[in-house]
């Protein structure tokens, strides 16, 4: 086969403004166009495809084509996240359609930031768009993206902002005469000492990134749900999507909510009955970085990974059959693929969440002392009784450190802090609470949505409470699978702050977001609650004040306390999966 690159094509959007596109594709004929856009250089695909092959593309008869989303290296005009996108899609999508070798149907691919650009390209309905395969991405910019519970993913958008934004933006300036390679060093110098910035307060103002990228302090400056993060949600307008999407994601992934939610709110609300029952979701224990289903401290075998599963493969046959018309067999598969950690083997299912879960309530227990692992917290089926509250000091001063998960920090890409993780040193500290089941008797198998409810009172006009899900291997290791956390001023609503009384108990409903693990014979299931998870999320200050202005001098400690008694049945809620 012969193939034709054409490089920096000038692509005119609706404004006059010109992106830089590369298209490459089979020399002769006409083709199915594969739009990636991206804000991360398209000179470098290979690295920041997120498990999409162009050439391989280019073989299996598509025209791929990679675009520097509006302001971005080779691209005219002023970047903006999120903001542009899907104008800028829908008129690239058009431009990929009228093309001489186009056959006129057009798809999109890619992850994380250009999966969104696939959303928001969506909302306006493009005609030529057949299917899209966003990976690894949000519904929104603003729950499971810029904040979380309410509180801001500090950790993820400051790397982002600097490593990924910022460093884009300045090579660009330098290439124009706009910037020095000083101010490429200082930057640089930043990125590398990104630790030292997680901890400077106050929030805002971080002068690295200023004049580089000022839609950092934006983000800070709307802490709540409002006008500004719904004019760029794609959940907001998925009445307007009338395309099919395979939505890929991972069970370590800070974008597993959205990605989730996604594949939920187009099964309810899409725009078409195609799009409603063409929605497809594959999750697998995979991060932000690492995909290969082996992280530092655990793994889950030779089939775990996007490689043994051959993503681009499964996006082929997906595009295959809608902008093609051939018969792939992924219209008879079942829509939901999941990986079983523990188990580690992948199941199929007809439903998310899979039709036979049986949501159980785990109820949390203790004489009061459940303070570290080796405390008196216990997980147990019946409810409580008459039991004394859980309490423990929140200092900011001194966050309970993140130690794996879904986060994304300096050494993501070799999962150094990403991922599954032995939580032996958290769970040493005074102010994690941790409940406990007794070792299982039988296997426990757990697919799918998991909840946190907690009665909850605090000295603090505000402060943060956190949750997490352990497995607790014989030996003591204590891996963790999922997490969440809840901003209290958000407890109502994360469009509306309302702010405590201090001292009085309040119900407050933790989304642990999800997984998929089989609790062994002899395992644990064990529940860490605290009010930190730092740096991964920015620290509250239990002013109740702006947390993003507040600084050093700010800093409250908040005595927090966890009830469990009749009238307060703290509970964690697990979808299990009972064998029949």
């Amino acid at each position: 086969m012969s193939v034709i690159i054409e490089k920096s094509v000038a692509v005119r959007m609706r404004d006059g403004i010109a992106l830089a596109t590369d298209v490459y594709r089979p020399d002769g004929g006409k083709h199915p166009a594969l739009v990636m856009r991206l804000p991360y250089n398209k000179e470098l695909p290979a690295l920041t495809n997120f498990a999409f092959d162009v050439m391989r593309g280019v073989q299996a008869g598509y025209a791929v084509v990679v675009q520097d989303t509006r302001g971005r290296y080779a691209s005219e005009g002023t970047f903006t996240p999120y903001f542009d996108e899907a104008a800028d899609g829908a008129d690239t999508i058009a431009w990929a359609a009228g093309q001489p070798w186009s056959s006129g149907n057009v798809g999109m691919v890619g992850g994380s930031y250009f999966g969104a650009t696939q959303w928001r390209a969506a909302t306006e309905a493009p005609p030529a768009l057949r299917a899209i395969a966003p990976m690894f991405t949000g519904d929104q910019f603003y729950e499971h993206w810029a904040y979380q519970g309410g509180a801001f993913q500090l950790g993820f958008s400051l790397l982002w902002a600097m490593q990924s934004l910022a460093m884009g933006e300045v090579v660009r300036r330098i290439a124009t005469g706009d910037s020095t390679r000083a101010e490429f060093a200082a930057l640089v110098t930043g990125i590398d000492n990104a630790e030292d910035l997680y901890r400077r307060l106050p929030l805002l103002g971080v002068a690295e990134l200023d004049g580089l990228a000022p839609y950092y302090s934006e983000w800070l400056r709307h802490p709540s749900y409002d006008e500004y993060w719904k004019a760029t949600a794609s959940r907001e307008a998925q009445g307007s999507i009338t395309v099919p999407a395979l939505n890929i994601g991972g069970w370590y992934d800070l974008f597993l909510g959205g990605t989730i939610a996604n594949y939920m709110g187009m099964r309810e609300r899409g725009g078409s009955e195609e799009a409603r029952s063409r929605q497809r979701l594959v999750l697998g224990p995979w991060s932000h970085g690492p995909r290969t289903g082996f992280f530092t401290e655990r793994s889950f075998g030779l089939m775990s990974g996007t490689d043994a599963n051959d993503l681009t493969g499964l996006q082929i046959r997906w595009f295959d059959w809608l902008l093609k018309g051939h018969d792939t067999a992924i219209e008879a598969e079942k829509p939901v693929k999941v990986f079983v950690m523990g188990s580690d083997v992948w199941r199929e299912s007809d439903d998310w969440p899979l039709s036979d879960t049986s949501y159980e309530n785990f109820f949390l227990r203790s004489g009061g002392l459940a303070n570290t692992k080796a405390g008196d917290g216990v997980l147990s089926s019946d409810p409580p009784g008459d039991e004394p509250a859980d309490v423990y000091l929140y200092d900011p001063r001194d966050p309970v450190p993140t130690v794996g998960g879904g986060s994304y920090l300096p050494g993501l890409l070799v999962g150094a802090n990403a991922g599954p993780r032995d939580q032996a040193a958290v769970e040493r500290r005074r102010d994690v609470l941790c409940y406990t089941t007794a070792p299982l008797a039988a296997p426990l198998e757990v697919v799918g949505p998991v909840k946190l409810v907690l009665y909850v009172s605090s000295s603090a006009s505000d402060t943060d409470f956190t949750g997490k899900l352990v497995d607790v291997f014989p030996d003591g290791r204590a891996f963790n699978l999922t997490d969440g956390i809840l901003r209290a001023r958000y407890r109502d609503a994360v469009s509306e702050a309302t702010l405590l009384q201090p001292g009085e108990v309040y119900e407050l409903e933790i989304d642990l977001v999800a997984t998929a693990n089989l609790f062994r014979p002899g395992h644990r299931v064990r529940l860490e609650v605290s009010s930190s998870n730092f740096p991964r999320f920015d620290r509250n200050t239990n002013t109740g004040r702006t947390i993003a202005t507040d600084g050093y001098g700010d800093l409250r400690q908040a005595v927090n306390r966890i009830h469990h008694r009749p009238s307060f049945p703290s509970r964690l809620v697990l979808p299990v999966i009972r064998a029949t």
